[in-house]
C-alpha cells in the first residue's frame, strides 16, 4: 500500500462518516470527530464555513441566526466534517445566548482536535434590530500562517 492510499484511508474509529447518523439531540451529546493531519509539520490554516447556523434564543424561544467562521491551524489532529455538521445541527433545539454558542463551537475543536490555534467569528443576524457578533481566538497566529478575511461583512442594515 502507497503512502498515499494509507493517508486517504477512512479512521477505523470514525462513527458517523459513511454511515447513516441521526443529529444529536444537544450540543452536549454530540461527538466532535477528528482524522490524523496527514501533515502535522505544516503550519497551514483551515476554515470551516457555517453560513446558515440556527439555535433558540434562551429567553423567547424565537430562532437566532447565524453565519459562523472557524479558522483553526491544526497540530496533530484535523476536525472530521460531517461530525461538524451534525454537530452545529444539534443547535437547532439548543436555547442559548449568542456569546454561549459561539464559545461553545470554539471550546468543543479545542477540545477534541487540540490545535495549534484556532480562531471563530459568530456574525448574528439582528434581533429586536442589533446585530451581535462574537469573536475570540486562542492566541496570536503562528508566524508565517495566511489569514485570509473571514469574508462576512458587517450587518448595514439596509442602505
Amino acid at each position: 500500500m502507497s503512502e498515499n492510499d494509507e493517508r486517504n484511508r477512512p479512521d477505523p474509529h470514525l462513527t458517523q462518516l459513511g454511515r447513516p447518523t441521526p443529529v444529536p439531540t444537544s450540543p452536549a451529546a454530540a461527538v466532535l470527530e477528528t482524522v490524523a493531519n496527514p501533515h502535522p509539520e505544516t503550519t497551514y490554516l483551515v476554515r470551516l464555513t457555517a453560513p446558515e447556523f440556527t439555535t433558540l434564543c434562551p429567553v423567547t424561544g424565537q430562532p437566532d441566526f447565524a453565519h459562523i467562521v472557524v479558522d483553526y491551524v491544526p497540530a496533530r489532529r484535523l476536525v472530521e466534517s460531517k461530525s461538524f455538521k451534525l454537530y452545529l445541527a444539534s443547535f437547532r433545539n439548543h436555547h442559548d445566548f449568542h456569546e454561549a454558542c459561539t464559545l461553545a463551537i470554539a471550546a468543543k475543536i479545542g477540545a477534541a482536535a487540540e490545535p495549534r490555534w484556532l480562531r471563530i467569528a459568530g456574525y448574528w443576524y439582528p434581533r429586536g434590530g442589533i446585530p451581535i457578533d462574537v469573536f475570540h481566538q486562542t492566541g496570536a497566529p503562528p508566524k508565517g500562517v495566511w489569514l485570509p478575511e473571514p469574508g462576512v461583512p458587517p450587518y448595514r442594515g439596509r442602505g
